[in-house]
């Protein structure tokens, strides 16, 4: 059972926390909390379905990749919606942010992303509607990784297997994004002073645009994987919402590796409180976690202290 629970925490975890890093980006360099980014998720799981439609359409049925319940077409789907996904973020900033971000204020900011969030979600609900769907209608087999008598034991899907895999590749290569690419160091260095980026000739608008671009793809993944473990439904990214900024402000709000180790955190929370408090409390056990930590450090694991 300990196991099992472990591992079911990961997969949740590490869903959360490619989430997660969008709402930290967003909020360290454009300095708001974008409440719409639950919404990239969901319209990204929905664009990887339409997408997937698409392609199946064109190519007819498709065999899984070995043990998977999916196979090449959704991988392509993914890539496409993830660039739907970034077209949009950038498509509701020239529409709404960029213009309150030269005008408002950051109060205003927030409330406007809690609009666009609103007609994000009921607009996809008109389109799509509101039944669950799936990519996939596949019976997976659980492998049994560890046996029974060893605490429990431990089995996981091919699926969950891919999904953590493909997180762990996903962070490594953002990691050596944001330390080795110039675009990186440049992202980093706005972060911490956007005055002082701005006077070294750093291009701001092209670092807002990376943003929103980085952010929104991570949430395409973070959704479609969200879609591959339970199912599709208009509400997806708003039930996310919630734990992605838990894993953000647990992290260190602002901190990328913050945000992947939040992430993860609340996930195991979440698990582990399954068995104690019933399914529908996994979320408040998720802020009592959030709020002990807070109390011990207020600037979060890798926050910087004031």
């Amino acid at each position: 059972m300990m196991l099992q629970l472990f591992a079911d925490g990961i997969i949740i975890g590490s869903i959360i926390a490619l989430g997660a890093i969008g709402v930290t980006l967003t909020y360290a360099i454009l300095r708001f909390a974008n409440f719409a980014h639950g919404e990239y998720l969901t319209w990204g799981a929905y664009f990887a379905l339409s997408a997937l439609g698409g392609i199946v359409a064109v190519t007819g049925p498709v065999d899984p990749i070995g043990p998977l319940s999916f196979g090449w077409p959704l991988v392509l789907a993914l890539g496409c919606a993830a660039v739907l996904t970034a077209l949009l973020a950038l498509t509701l900033d020239a529409l709404l942010f960029r213009r309150l971000r030269r005008h408002g204020t950051t109060i205003t900011l927030i409330i406007a992303s809690f609009g666009a969030a609103l007609v994000l979600r009921n607009l996809l609900q008109f389109i799509y509607g509101p039944v669950p769907e799936y990519y996939s209608r596949e019976i997976q087999v659980a492998l049994r990784l560890v046996p029974r008598n060893v605490l429990g034991g431990l089995r996981i899907t091919p699926d969950q297997i891919f999904i953590l895999g493909l997180t762990i590749v996903t962070v490594v290569a953002l990691h050596l994004f944001l330390s080795r690419t110039t675009l990186g160091r440049a992202m980093r260095a706005t972060s911490e002073n956007p005055a002082l980026a701005q006077v070294t000739g750093i291009d701001i608008d092209a670092i807002v645009r990376a943003t929103w671009i980085i952010g929104a793809v991570l949430a395409a993944v973070a959704g479609v994987f969200a879609g591959l473990t339970v199912q599709l439904r208009p509400q997806l990214g708003f039930e996310l919402l919630l734990p992605l900024f838990a894993a953000a402000i647990l992290g260190g709000i602002g901190s990328v590796y913050g945000a992947v180790a939040g992430g993860f955190i609340v996930g195991l929370a979440e698990s582990f409180s399954v068995p104690v408090f019933g399914a529908e409390y996994r979320a408040a056990t998720a802020f009592l976690v959030l709020i002990a930590i807070l109390l011990v450090r207020p600037t979060g694991l890798f926050g910087e202290k004031p």
